[in-house]
């Protein structure tokens, strides 16, 4: 006999940043798996230390990390963890960012600028990262800068539900909170039954970030509903603005859903003092106490999380999730 005939097995591994270890947790009850032991700490001049306390050779390795607030210390956490990873020969690498960091800065306003979101993409294949799995990514045109498969997720059905049934037999508008966000409001329309859609014309001004003016709103937003959907809510300008000229223009109440809640300081002030009845976001992101106001509703991103994790280590289909949306 001139070979050896081994059994070909997987083995499904889930291994946690420190930057929302619930989360991983969460999805690990899902999957009936618990996130693999390490140590990981700092130096005292900040540099990280990460080490696994399992063998990981050969496994399908799900590394998960939700870069929240100190974004850059845990982009260099989970670069560090694939490399533990891939020195530990793991089989396939697989970076489950709930949040993709670096995301706004998809492309080149002005001479001189960089594409951060292709920055971060190189970085992670370049550490040994096979797959990237994310959730509603500020631009699908991200999906590109990986070199190699990206697993887009959407947590449009998780939030839509909530919405229909709390606002059930209320007239209700989808109210994209700038043109950008148009054809996200679109399939909101779609997922809602049809309903109307309006857009708030605002403008921003490059050279100030976070700073944003309101105009006027296009649409049909008199004494309905008006549910304002974005992909993220940093220092809550934007649809405290918006929320402002739709209750001058007639709306009878404004509801927001969002994916993920960075919430920036001052986003819990202004929301706290704003007209807003409802903020309904995922946990993709972690919410500190104080941040935990009552109009904040969170609902969970783990089953969604856990079941394309399933997907993929079973290599069956991500995009049967979501009937076929891409």
């Amino acid at each position: 006999m001139g070979s050896i005939v081994a059994e070909n097995r997987k083995s499904l591994m889930l291994f946690s940043g420190r930057g929302f270890p619930e989360l991983a947790e969460e999805i690990g009850q899902v999957l009936g798996v618990a996130p693999t032991p390490s140590d990981s700490y700092e130096f005292a001049n900040g540099e990280i230390f990460v080490r696994f306390k399992e063998s990981v050779r050969g496994s399908d390795a799900f590394v998960v990390q939700s870069v929240t607030e100190g974004v850059n210390r845990w982009v260099m956490e989970t670069l560090i963890m694939i490399d533990a990873l891939k020195r530990g020969s793991a089989k396939r690498i697989t970076v489950v960012l709930p949040f993709y960091p670096y995301s706004r800065q998809d492309k080149k306003h002005r001479g001189r600028e960089p594409i951060s979101a292709r920055l971060v993409a190189d970085l992670l294949k370049t550490a040994g990262a096979n797959r990237i799995l994310t959730v509603d990514l500020h631009t699908a045109q991200i999906q590109g800068f990986f070199d190699g498969p990206v697993d887009h997720l959407f947590a449009m059905d998780i939030l839509a539900e909530y919405v229909q049934k709390k606002f059930a037999g209320r007239p209700m508008t989808v109210v994209a909170p700038d043109s950008g966000r148009v054809r996200v409001a679109e399939r909101w329309t779609d997922r809602l039954g049809g309903c109307p859609l309006a857009f708030i014309h605002k403008t921003r001004d490059p050279l100030k970030p976070n700073q944003v003016v309101a105009n006027r709103v296009v649409g049909e937003v008199e004494g309905r509903v008006c549910l304002i959907v974005d992909d993220m809510i940093d220092t809550g300008g934007t649809i405290t603005k918006a929320a402002d000229i739709l209750f001058e223009e007639g709306a009878a109440d404004v509801i927001v859903a969002s994916t993920h809640a960075l919430l920036s300081d001052p986003a819990t002030e202004r929301l706290k003092n704003s007209r807003i009845s409802e903020l309904v976001v995922t946990n993709t992101l972690p919410l500190s106490p104080e941040k935990r106001l009552d109009k904040i509703t969170v609902l969970s991103i783990a089953p969604l999380l856990a079941r394309a994790i399933r997907e993929v280590f079973d290599d069956g289909s991500v995009t049967t999730l979501f009937g076929g949306l891409s």
